[in-house]
């Protein structure tokens, strides 16, 4: 449906660099100083993990150091590649371990290291792009030899995660259409996991941890069957991630937008946990699905997530985050006793370095920069503008320079501006998509009937200015449980509780904890046991600080009315409020409430019943 631009005609504009911008200056554009496991890694010749790691961090890294333009950052991402590559084994082998090891080696890190370097190659030039283009089409050639003679199959992770592996392989085979990639796209199906054999264990959560219930297995098996059709030379279709996705947010989905997965799935519980990881695979499982299908749902998902999920469980200076996150989140305070988390430890919810396990320390650095290289995608015709984020696209059509900037502060605001500067006059098609709850749309002052989009088809002359507006109202949406939650626009608001934040500073398996990325437990210092006293909120547009999404003073705001609730803690626990309610009746009457979007309050009550007066 749709295809990517050269990722270096795409550059981040307003929030969006932003946000980008306190990355780089936080945990992503640091783990290689600080973390052995990507400053020691056996990637690179040191002694530390050499397995998913530094090819999760490089996946978001590098689009994160080209976006920003940031010299010394691709540098290092450029010093890494080096490192990696040099250490490639003449038939190819990629993955760092001993010969006597390969057999036995888990090749998921082969997928995501192919990953990794076809991602490169979409940035890279030169002499850079040849050598790293090679060595990725040697790793995946060794790939289809091993697999093919039988010395190696795909076992444990590979096996749940073959279909990553498609994303490297159609690059090459776009550019190098030889068959062997397609025999190996198939033996790597015939080998690898059916999730629809596992459906039926979605629907009732356990205590137990396997990989078909493992919630980032999950979020990430969304897109196999349409990356698998586009290698297949069919169209890509997305009948059965529409299936699965509504199966598995039925019985464990959010009010954000996710699935509940502390580490599997966790049903439909508001004080259950959401691994980060997962959250950025959903986000990436969206923006594939959206491009390849063109179906406008993906889209509306993606931003969910992204404005909500994503900012809420990264702290605003993005040098800490959780493991697990939860809807209604009273505390971040280690468990005393037994975890409260299914079959994550007691510690997941902590903002840290690495609280729980490493996995997300380096994987989470993908969710903001893949997001912004899709904010535009190649359609057909010209340019489609896939999400309304702050942006610019210099490209070039039928020969001609074309410049596109969308200049917007979406999802805190309703209008987008777009301008068009052309070199010399040329015709195409800008389309943009439209969120699905946008109302009362207009273009330049017009009324729109638009269904999904808004399509231009033209010949565009000098510089032109379109500026677009559309709207919402709040309004609460019904959850499990009797539970509401309020929505406007894509964002979800969530009542704030006032945070202590105590810091734990400590080293442990040689890896040191301190100031910036020490550990950080959040205490409340203000009531909880709140529900809705009605249905009015009143949006209330701030000034905001430099952060897009700050916990101390965000761009947008609700007031509404609430009420007490009798409310206790889940059952054994005094940091996690129980799943509902014990009544719908108000314990007091309605006070004056300020709601924060979800992403910026990081302890929150978010799912809230709507409360009513006891009866006389």
């Amino acid at each position: 449906m749709y295809q990517h631009f050269n990722f270096r005609e795409i550059k981040p504009e307003g929030w969006l660099r932003r946000q980008l911008e306190i990355q780089a200056a936080g945990l992503s554009g640091n783990l290689d100083k600080i973390w052995p496991d990507v400053r020691d890694s056996a990637w690179i010749g040191g002694s530390r993990e050499g397995w998913e790691r530094v090819p999760y961090w490089l996946d978001g890294f590098i689009p994160l150091a080209y976006l920003l333009d940031d010299a010394d950052l691709i540098a290092r991402a450029d010093k890494y590649i080096d490192a990696i590559l040099e250490r490639q084994k003449p038939d190819g082998w990629i993955c760092p371990c001993k010969d006597e090891e390969c057999a036995g080696y888990d090749v998921w890190a082969f997928f995501l290291i192919g990953k990794v370097l076809a991602l490169y190659c979409e940035f890279a030039e030169g002499t850079r792009y040849t050598r790293a283009f090679d060595g990725l089409y040697r790793a995946m050639k060794c790939l289809y030899e091993e697999l093919q003679s039988g010395r190696i199959t795909l076992a444990k992770w590979g096996k749940f995660r073959w279909y990553e592996c498609m994303i490297p392989l159609a690059f090459i085979y776009d550019r190098e259409p030889e068959e062997w990639i397609r025999e190996l796209s198939q033996i790597l199906e015939d080998e690898g996991e059916d999730y629809g054999k596992y459906t039926e264990t979605w629907v009732r959560p356990l205590n137990k941890w396997t990989m078909y219930t493992h919630a980032v297995n999950l979020c990430m098996m969304l897109k196999y069957e349409a990356v698998t059709d586009r290698i297949r030379g069919k169209v890509p279709t997305d009948d059965n991630a529409e299936a699965y996705w509504k199966l598995l947010t039925k019985y464990n989905g959010t009010a954000v937008g996710t699935i509940t997965g502390d580490e599997c799935l966790s049903g439909i519980d508001s004080n259950r946990g959401t691994e980060l990881c997962s959250v950025v695979e959903l986000m990436y499982s969206c923006e594939v699905l959206y491009m390849l299908t063109g179906k406008r749902v993906w889209a509306d998902r993606l931003e969910k997530a992204a404005f909500n999920a994503l900012p809420a469980t990264i702290s605003d200076d993005m040098w800490t985050h959780q493991y697990d996150q939860q809807t209604n989140q009273i505390a971040c305070k280690i468990f005393p006793g037994k975890t409260f988390f299914r079959t994550n430890s007691s510690s997941s919810h902590l903002f840290g370095l690495e609280p729980h396990f490493g996995c997300c320390t380096a994987n989470f650095n993908q969710g903001w920069p893949k997001l912004a290289l899709h904010t535009f995608l190649r359609g057909a015709r010209g340019i489609h503008v896939a999400m309304l984020l702050p942006a610019t696209l210099q490209t070039t059509i039928g020969g001609v320079g074309v410049k596109l900037t969308c200049e917007t502060e979406y999802p805190f605001r309703h209008t987008a501006t777009f301008k068009v500067k052309v070199d010399a006059p040329v015709r195409f098609a800008l389309s943009i998509r439209l969120p699905a709850f946008a109302k009362q749309v207009t273009l330049c002052g017009k009324p729109v009937n638009a269904r999904g989009h808004i399509t231009l088809n033209r010949k565009w002359r000098g510089e032109e200015t379109l500026t677009l507006t559309f709207s919402d109202t709040p309004h609460l949406v019904s959850r499990p449980y009797g539970l509401k939650v309020v929505e406007y626009g894509p964002l979800v608001f969530s009542l704030p509780i006032e945070t202590e934040y105590r810091k734990r500073e400590y080293e442990r398996d040689g890896v040191v904890r301190k100031f910036p990325y020490c550990d950080y437990e959040l205490l409340p210092h203000s009531e909880w046991r709140y529900g809705f006293a009605g249905k009015n909120f009143e949006v209330v547009e701030e000034i905001g600080d430099d952060i897009p999404f700050s916990s101390k003073a965000p761009r947008l705001t609700l007031r509404t009315k609430l009420s007490r609730a009798d409310w206790e803690y889940a059952d054994g626990y005094d940091s996690v409020a129980d799943r509902a309610p014990k009544s719908n009746v108000a314990l007091s009457a309605p006070e004056d409430a300020t709601l924060y979007p979800y992403g910026c309050a990081k302890l929150r009550m978010t799912e809230m019943p709507l409360l009513h007066e006891k009866k006389q």
